[in-house]
């Protein structure tokens, strides 16, 4: 409402209704060169400029990019939060804080709730107790009587389990079908849990026992904290909890929560999202600009202010030619990741364009964007396309909503399109990729490190019969590679020879648990089935899928009768050949390979090849994709040239190739779209509006203000908020304080922050076990976030600690007016008894590291006024301001050595009634030293969160 811009606002074409800012004529040529990931934050900052957060200058700053980038900070507001329970239920405890607070200042609570939207996921709460249906010195979950019976830890009873199916397939699944629903291709099963159909009947199965058992205990353990979370959802505006038992929070963002245009009364505007979890840059894939930032900055966000950011450099990555016919989605995927770690993009945007980019589906976008943290990019931005738009409308996207969706992007210039213009984005720097320069590789035969390209298959197994015993080698003598051993098998004679395949097996683990490589090894089943191809009878097929999932997906795309087939029929979910759980080959195979000496093969899409690993007559393995496995099991031999050289023989007699067959990347990404992801997205949101029976029967309060159960250790009310100023003061001076620790270089936020599990002679050990609790209750500090008085005492509490007052790794401080050496709480407490303030010494890149609130909150609940460092961790600096810890910097060349401090002194600094970006504060020591610092608050608005004791 307060922006200058408002002019700007328009009607949206043909949707007179819906308004928007229209920031592609307000930015004119300038706008139409930039990088549509930086038109995002340019729309930002015209919408969220109110001359205070974002000023028109930072506007103006984002709008001149081309020059600016990497030498100004700018603002930016995201349309949304999300959280995940660790990190998020620091925040949500905060508010509710401040509710107390609010009301004890004599205001309304009611009107605490958080500016900005905030999706709050509980995925990280789920430990395994069980597996395989069996305890595992499960922990008594909550504390209490050890003796309670499982039963009483839910008002939930796992259900029992039905008894097992025992028909003439093999099924030892708890199902009721009978053998005419095998290899029904159109079975639509439910998205519950995994396995979800028996694996030879496709029919669904219960809830695992183990499933349920680890669900009860997650309850159980978390009851607290979940009924916090409920709580939370029924009080707080503007927040949304999604339960237990849902979905991870990156995939639920992807999946669920994400708008890609955010539509609030009628106004438009790009979706955008900052998130307490690092794969939260997965959501680039759809075009929605988002990166992981840490618990203050996301506090900051719901509170209404912007997240600030160094003007970032854009790597465009232009993506050109056409991907080869035998290469799947995972060999384009890492390639180019490949080419993005080598392109040198840490802490750059990278954004992708070119028409190579059609090729790539929103699975393939959202992999690369979610593996940031491998080539250090803050992000990898897909703009939206008419992929992105096909894919929504498969998801379930109302088509009205898609038709204003297209209409909006069409007008600010977000949508991507492959016809060339005279304005297109202009970047930093170009890294090109071109897509027909991707081959396809198989590695083997005995280390998973030696890639083969396919081309070079025939000719590299020949080599590797020349070499000699080794890494690679066999050492057949020349004479010997072309011998044939004739055997009988089932009344008919077979011909084995060096490099037939006796083993392949398709496996959906790690790597190939993509739906794309999967439903290709399935399309070139049926392709090969319907032109007449088949795999000889003694080559050990399989098909173990990773999950349910993946069964489910290849019966809803009508695959799975033709993979059975060809033999790959569903054995099961778990490790089976990579970890050498074949059945033994027939009698006759294995004493065939051993009379004539033969190299035999094995083919798998698993992660392990090593000599013998599968068998031990089968002495070369190769990892392949389960396309290939299927085209090689046809095949019957790795010594074949897949181009030049045909697969079998058709009904028609013809001869076939693999090209033939070979599903191309269209028919996939169709299939993919239109059958299973239209599937699995209806069951998601089916799931979701449902919720699950554990949490609808959960109860909570709906009181204004939370009912803080003094007894918990999970859920406490913090002290930050205990004096909560209306008006900003005067900085006070921070008197004769003395040094808590003495740091040296590069201090990250895993020495600070508590993290892990709780050691039992810690500081939060000995609390928790003066609240009753036995070591087997302790839980864990990510579990206990919500409790200020273990995570202060879990504050420095890292055993790889090393402070220069003790002299070696110690959580351990020295407190000076006694002269005794403590644990780090019980020092930084007792000096608080005594009125004596602490500051921390410390060396360059304090604070480095993953983002983590409680770095910086739970040196600010020790005490400490100051940190004195050599150079910080930019994003930990703002950290410390946002909680009212000053960060000092010494000046370039000096440190305490070079000034001649010991850390035993007792320091003195003095803060102006005024304070200004960079000013510079003297230091006094008792011992008479005095030296200047640089006060690192760097604009007006860090100045006056600083004022107000923190965000």
């Amino acid at each position: 409402p307060g922006s200058p811009y408002q002019p700007a606002i328009e009607a949206l074409g043909n949707y007179p209704q819906k308004k928007f800012y229209n920031v592609s004529k307000l930015g004119g040529a300038k706008y139409d060169t930039l990088p549509y990931s930086i038109r995002v934050l340019f729309e930002s900052s015209i919408r969220n400029c109110d001359g205070f957060f974002v000023k028109e200058s930072d506007a103006m700053n984002i709008l001149d990019w081309k020059t600016k980038q990497n030498n100004v900070e700018v603002p930016f507001c995201p349309a949304r939060v999300v959280l995940q329970d660790f990190t998020g239920i620091p925040a949500m405890v905060d508010f509710a804080a401040m509710r107390e607070a609010v009301r004890n200042a004599g205001g309304d609570p009611v009107k605490v709730n958080p500016a900005c939207p905030a999706d709050f996921t509980v995925d990280h709460s789920l430990q395994i107790d069980f597996s395989k249906c069996a305890i595992q010195n499960a922990p008594n979950p909550g504390g209490g009587d050890s003796q309670k019976p499982m039963a009483k830890l839910s008002p939930l009873k796992a259900q029992p389990r039905k008894l097992p199916c025992r028909d003439q397939t093999g099924c030892r699944g708890p199902c009721s079908a009978g053998d005419s629903s095998r290899n029904s291709g159109q079975f639509s099963a439910q998205i519950e849990n995994t396995p979800i159909l028996c694996p030879f009947h496709l029919q669904p199965v219960p809830e695992p026992e183990t499933v349920l058992k680890n669900q009860e205990m997650e309850f159980g353990r978390n009851r607290e904290r979940l009924q916090f979370f409920k709580w939370s959802s029924k009080v707080f505006k503007n927040i949304s909890v999604i339960p237990p038992e849902t979905g991870m929070a990156h995939q639920v963002n992807l999946e669920y929560l994400s708008r890609v245009v955010f539509e609030v009364k009628d106004f438009l505007y790009p979706d955008s999202v900052v998130g307490t979890d690092s794969h939260t840059t997965m959501v680039n894939g759809l075009g929605i600009l988002g990166w992981g930032v840490g618990g203050i900055e996301t506090e900051a966000v719901m509170l209404g202010m912007p997240v600030m950011l160094t003007l970032p450099e854009v790597v465009g990555c232009e993506l050109t030619g056409t991907a080869g016919p035998l290469a799947t989605s995972i060999d384009i995927v890492l390639s180019i990741i490949k080419h993005l770690r080598q392109a040198d993009v840490s802490g750059k945007f990278v954004e992708f364009f070119g028409s190579g980019v059609s090729q790539l589906s929103v699975a393939d976008r959202t992999t690369i964007a979610n593996m940031c943290p491998e080539y250090g990019a803050i992000l990898s931005f897909f703009p939206v396309d008419n992929v992105t738009l096909k894919h929504l409308k498969h998801t379930g996207f109302d088509k009205a909503k898609l038709e204003v969706m297209e209409a909006y992007l069409k007008a600010v210039k977000l949508l991507r399109t492959d016809e060339s213009s005279s304005t297109e984005p202009e970047y930093s720097q170009v890294v090109q990729i071109s897509l027909s320069s991707i081959i396809p590789y198989v590695s083997g035969p005995k280390r998973s490190q030696d890639r083969v390209a396919v081309i070079n298959m025939k000719s590299d197994f020949q080599a590797c019969l020349n070499e000699k015993s080794g890494v690679k080698g066999f050492q057949i003598a020349v004479e010997k590679q072309n011998d044939i051993i004739p055997v009988q098998y089932e009344g008919n004679e077979y011909k084995l020879s060096h490099g037939c395949i006796v083993i392949a097996a398709v496996i959906s683990c790690t790597n190939n648990c993509n739906p794309s490589v999967m439903l290709a090894a399935g399309l070139l089943a049926k392709k090969a089935v319907e032109a007449g191809l088949v795999v000889k009878p003694y080559i050990r097929t399989s098909l173990s899928p990773g999950s349910g999932m993946v069964t489910h997906y290849l019966s809803s795309s009508g695959v799975l009768p033709y993979l059975s087939k060809l033999g790959f029929e569903v054995v099961g979910y778990g490790c089976s050949t990579c970890v050498g759980n074949t059945a033994p080959l027939p009698e006759a195979i294995r004493n065939a390979i051993k009379q004539g000496d033969i190299i035999a093969c094995g083919v798998l899409s698993g992660t392990k090849n090593f000599e013998g690993r599968l068998c031990d007559c089968v002495r070369a393995n190769y990892l392949a994709s389960p396309p290939l496995v299927v085209a090689y099991a046809i095949a019957g031999t790795v010594r074949i040239d897949f181009e030049t050289e045909p697969l079998g023989t058709g009904f028609d007699g013809k001869s076939i190739y693999l090209r033939d067959i070979w599903p191309t990347r269209r028919e996939l990404h169709t299939v993919e779209e239109e059958c299973v992801v239209s599937s699995m997205f209806k069951e998601l949101k089916e799931k979701m509006e449902k919720g699950n029976k554990r949490w609808n029967l959960l109860e909570a309060p709906e009181s204004t203000l939370f009912p803080w159960d003094l007894k918990s250790t999970y859920i406490r009310c913090p002290s930050f908020f205990d004096k909560l100023a209306k008006e900003p003061v005067s900085p006070q001076p921070i008197e004769n304080a003395h040094v808590l620790l003495y740091l040296g270089d590069s201090v990250t936020t895993d020495h600070i922050s508590p993290a892990g599990s709780i050691a039992r002679s810690s500081a939060a050990a000995k609390y928790l076990t003066n609240k009753g609790l036995t070591p087997r209750e302790f839980n864990s500090y990510g579990a206990r976030r919500g409790n200020d008085a273990v995570m202060t005492r879990g504050t420095f509490a890292n055993i790889k600690l090393l402070n220069k007052f003790i002299g070696k790794p110690a959580p351990k401080t020295i407190h000076f007016p006694s002269g005794q050496t403590l644990d780090v709480f019980e020092a930084a407490e007792w000096y608080q008894k005594e009125g004596i303030p602490v500051i921390i010494l410390a060396g360059k890149k304090y604070g480095l590291g993953s983002s983590r609130d409680w770095a910086a909150k739970g040196p600010f609940l020790l005490g400490v006024k100051a940190v004195l460092a050599e150079s910080y961790e930019k994003v930990h600096r703002s950290q410390l301001i946002g909680i009212g810890i000053a960060p000092l910097q010494f000046f370039p060349g000096e440190n305490p050595s070079t000034l001649g401090l010991t850390g035993r002194e007792q320091f003195s600094i003095l803060f102006p009634p005024e304070l200004s970006p960079g000013m510079t504060l003297d230091v006094k020591t008792s011992t008479g030293k005095v030296f200047r610092v640089i006060a690192l608050l760097e604009n007006d608005m860090e100045i006056t969160i600083y004022k107000y004791g923190g965000s």
